[in-house]
């Protein structure tokens, strides 16, 4: 996770709170249903407003609600479908196991995978990410993203046999691993594509401002979107490389899709349109959020440079003033560090999804996003342009570690000390 994440940085209290609750509930039972969460509502109504700088201000007809869902997890970071038609839900805890919630809503005691004794336990590091094959009901196979022993980002591919059971064939197939310089900014969120390519989030490989300045380079795999092929490899390599890749025959590594990336802790692809949307954590003032619009491609941010470290969110950081923004990708959304002296303001950007479910039809064609600091909860239409300002919905006290989906594309919001609730909206 990101160096400004409360429960992983000790800078910021509030995560460290999280933290402790998280690890005292590590060793209890999982419970079936999560203590309700206070939050703060925003109104329903629909209001447009137009500031001095001509942003407008427009807040959609609906109420953001969260109803708990489960608890007692260590540390969740991530939870997905395998889309396999099981309703099985799995959720990542940071620690290193995978944990599985059946279509009744039992979770079951034995996790699918424990990795634990092969995963770093820095505040950063540890089992981060989670992708199920488009073909996983026929194939079994997923895909892990964990910082190793070593402190390397390492891909691996595992098999369930049959698809449907809950048995993990070993020892797995290393796809992947990448050195990391230092302990954080990591990245660690992966996803497959329309296309069937794996997309995954790499930091700029730590330390702060990006020393080494990997962001911007792109002879480096830190600091980037990577995509890759899973469905075959080379004797060198345990993946192939799609030709349409944008740096393949020329200067650049042949893995990177987009660049100049801080850390994308999560990001997201549309499956209606094919948008792109990363929340990319910022350093030390600013937050963002960068939408990249589908092309000839199936996938938008083909070859986009999304700024660090020249810029922090729309904000010189490297030179400090008279940067140059040509050829850089603005975010779509930026928004400040309220107060770097207290633990509980905005300070850690945790990217979520545009809803497609049907169980909501308000909320549907909006993007949902939240500040693991703030607990903060925004939304913004998933067409917005860049005059348009997100709404905030609620200020929680959770620590939100990431958004996730079911099957059916509803969403979840997951709270780092072991909670997961379900977001609805309501006129």
């Amino acid at each position: 996770m990101a160096d400004s994440r409360s429960s992983l940085m000790p800078r910021v209290g509030r995560a460290l709170i999280a933290v402790a609750v998280a690890s005292a509930l590590a060793a209890a039972p999982v419970a079936s249903s999560t203590p309700a969460v206070a939050v703060l509502p925003v109104s329903g109504q629909v209001v447009t407003t137009a500031g001095s700088d001509g942003v407008v201000t427009t807040a959609a007809a609906f109420t953001l609600t969260l109803t708990p869902f489960k608890s007692g997890f260590a540390n969740p970071v991530f939870m997905t479908s395998a889309h396999d038609g099981t309703g099985r839900l799995f959720v990542v805890e940071k620690g290193g196991r995978i944990k599985v919630i059946r279509r009744d809503g039992t979770v079951l005691p034995t996790p699918l995978i424990d990795l634990s004794a092969r995963v770093s336990k820095g505040s950063e590091q540890g089992l981060l990410g989670l992708a199920f094959h488009p073909n996983f009901r026929t194939n079994g196979k997923f895909y892990v993203d964990f910082t190793n022993l070593a402190g390397a980002t390492v891909i691996n591919e595992y098999r369930l046999s049959p698809p449907g059971s809950n048995r993990v064939t070993l020892p797995g197939r290393r796809v992947l691993t990448i050195a990391q310089p230092y302990a954080n900014h990591n990245g660690g969120d992966i996803a497959f594509g329309p296309d069937g390519f794996l997309y995954i989030g790499m930091g700029d490989g730590g330390s702060a401002g990006d020393p080494g300045n990997r962001a911007q380079s792109l002879n480096t795999l830190l600091g980037k979107i990577l995509r890759i092929n899973v469905n075959g490899h080379t004797r060198t390599r345990g993946y192939l490389i799609p030709s349409s890749n944008p740096y393949v025959g020329r200067v650049g590594r042949d893995e990177i899709w987009s660049y100049g990336l801080r850390n994308p802790w999560r990001f997201s692809i549309d499956p209606a349109t094919g948008a792109l949307w990363i929340g990319d954590v910022g350093q030390n003032r600013y937050e963002e959020v960068d939408r990249s619009l589908r092309g000839i491609y199936r996938v938008g941010g083909r070859a986009r440079n999304y700024g660090w470290r020249v810029l922090e969110g729309r904000h010189c950081f490297i030179p400090a003033t008279g940067c140059s923004r040509a050829g850089k990708t603005m975010p779509l959304i930026e928004y400040a560090h309220d107060n770097p002296n207290t633990s509980d303001d905005n300070c850690s950007v945790t990217g979520g999804y545009v809803y497609r479910g049907n169980a909501y039809p308000l909320l549907r064609g909006q993007y949902v996003y939240g500040d693991f600091c703030s607990g903060r909860i925004w939304t913004i239409s998933a067409g917005a342009s860049p005059l348009v300002r997100p709404t905030l919905r609620l200020d929680t006290a959770l620590a939100i570690s990431s958004f996730g989906l079911n099957g059916g594309g509803e969403l979840f919001v997951l709270s780092l000390d072991g909670g997961i609730y379900r977001v609805g909206a309501t006129p």
